[in-house]
């Protein structure tokens, strides 16, 4: 693999990011106030023009943003999202990757990761690095996500200095898919969080005493946590706008954590229950509510 000084003689490299959207715009953002030189992409347009403006550069295909950059970050939907991304019309696959990197920030099935990585360098010959982010929109905006990556420790290496300008915490967990499925693991401790943050915050209001008080009243104890900080007041003031996160981005990860235990042999009673839950919030709030919704689940008529 290429270091930065080959690919880029001042030994500070071009960046692209592919998807713009709850995540990756703040992260884009924080990338331009570092400095940094970036090639940004999305589908619509609409997202692209405040980018620009803020001094990215504008591609017109993934293809473009390839071509253009040493180190494309991505952050899309799921897998089939990442998938054209790389492989679609124009897509990264097109461009010349040798000595480049991938690194994406989106959740995905493990082993789907692992295909992606292959076919990838099979195809052009670049990197990959699966770096799972966690910290919800406010980790993105201010800096402070944690991302778990899998892939080549020089790799990990080589961009840490500019994933660090967008998050706190960025830790090597092993080969390829190890990120995606330590993601998984985060994702049954905040989906059964919510759940049972939401149970919780329902109680105190139904048996009449001042919910957004819980977060004060538990500080400290052994029930404090930031899940506990942060959505409480959320559920119980009905702040949805912006999302913390979709009701399907999380459904779509639980899923994803209940073929991973099937095939590993993993009891996972409390996040097959979150599962279920958030299915049913999904019914009854739309794929694209924020996952704090699943708070009104439990709402009485009167």
């Amino acid at each position: 693999m290429a270091d930065a000084s080959k690919t880029n003689p001042q030994g500070v490299e071009r960046l692209g990011y592919l998807g713009l959207g709850l995540m990756g715009t703040p992260m884009t953002r924080r990338l331009l106030q570092a400095g940094y030189q970036v090639s940004v992409w999305n589908r619509s347009e609409a997202k692209v023009a405040p980018l620009v403006e803020a001094g990215a550069r504008r591609a017109i295909t993934p293809r473009d943003v390839m071509a253009n950059s040493d180190i494309a970050f991505m952050c899309v939907t799921d897998a089939a999202a990442v998938e054209e991304v790389i492989f679609g019309a124009d897509g990264l696959a097109a461009a010349p990757g040798a000595g480049k990197l991938v690194v994406d920030f989106s959740s995905i099935h493990p082993e789907a990761a692992r295909d992606l990585a292959a076919r990838l360098k099979a195809a052009n010959g670049a990197g990959w690095i699966d770096a799972p982010v966690s910290g919800g929109t406010k980790g993105a905006e201010e800096g402070t996500l944690a991302i778990m990556a899998g892939g080549d420790a020089t790799d990990i290496e080589r961009v840490r200095p500019y994933v660090l300008a967008m998050a706190r915490r960025f830790t090597h967990m092993g080969p390829t898919g190890a990120g995606q499925t330590t993601k998984l693991c985060n994702q049954v401790i905040v989906g059964c969080a919510m759940a049972v943050l939401a149970e919780a915050t329902r109680l105190a209001v139904n048996a009449g005493i001042d919910a957004n008080r819980l977060p004060e009243a538990l500080a400290g104890g052994f029930a404090d946590s930031i899940p506990l900080q942060l959505f409480v007041p959320r559920m119980a003031q009905g702040i949805h706008s912006p999302p913390l996160g979709h009701i399907a981005t999380m459904l779509k990860d639980l899923d994803t954590v209940a073929d991973v235990a099937q095939t590993t042999s993993t009891p996972v009673p409390m996040a097959s229950l979150a599962g279920q839950l958030f299915r049913l919030a999904k019914a009854a709030r739309g794929a694209d509510a924020d996952a704090l919704e699943i708070y009104k689940l439990s709402a009485t008529t009167r």
